[in-house]
């Protein structure tokens, strides 16, 4: 019995010590959350001036508001599928601008970001549609073979053939890490010009 009553102390004391770890600021970490929810507002497309809310707060909340709006649309600059997702980059950049007061260096780095992301979706579809000629010519032989034996003609996609895929997947991973590295340099740069308090 003394044994588990010692090993309850040391789980007891373990837990005392965590607990005496930097206290957590509650209504800073709430500030940031209210700037995160400002920000998701932002991209919803609801009416919401993010540099006129701001002005309105007092340090040191203000501060803690402009990390949590800059951190949710930051989020939303990523590596694009289609134009769409360019569109919501876009719109979470002049937020970003927005609330840098039109800061010229912020500017000039969102401007940076949209090329990358408009380079990125033409160099994508570029890579796609030369792999997809590089397979070509192997499917219509692969038509050619299956007509003969089916005795049917049929049309038949590069996406089918078994290589494709997996050439594809190569060739996007290569492509999405040289992309993703440049536009995880530009976020990063663009969070520090804003949270600098």
């Amino acid at each position: 019995m003394a044994e588990i009553k010692s090993t309850m102390e040391m789980v007891m004391e373990r837990a005392a010590r965590m607990g005496a770890g930097p206290a957590v600021d509650l209504g800073a970490e709430e500030q940031k959350k209210d700037g995160m929810r400002l920000g998701a507002a932002y991209l919803r497309g609801e009416a919401v001036d993010l540099a006129q809310r701001l002005v309105a707060l007092e340090m040191p909340a203000r501060a803690q508001v402009l990390r949590g709006v800059s951190q949710a649309l930051l989020r939303n600059i990523f590596l694009p599928r289609d134009a769409d997702q360019i569109t919501q980059a876009t719109k979470a950049m002049e937020g970003l601008v927005a609330v840098g007061q039109s800061d010229g260096e912020l500017l000039m780095v969102c401007g940076e970001m949209k090329k990358i992301l408009d380079h990125y979706l033409q160099h994508r579809d570029q890579l796609k549609q030369q792999l997809e000629g590089q397979f070509a010519r192997q499917m219509e032989m692969m038509e050619q073979t299956l007509a003969q034996q089916t005795g049917r003609a049929m049309k038949l996609s590069p996406a089918q053939h078994p290589k494709f895929q997996e050439e594809w997947q190569r060739l996007q991973g290569e492509l999405n890490q040289q992309y993703g590295r440049a536009l995880e340099q530009h976020k990063q740069l663009i969070e520090q010009r804003l949270t600098m308090a």
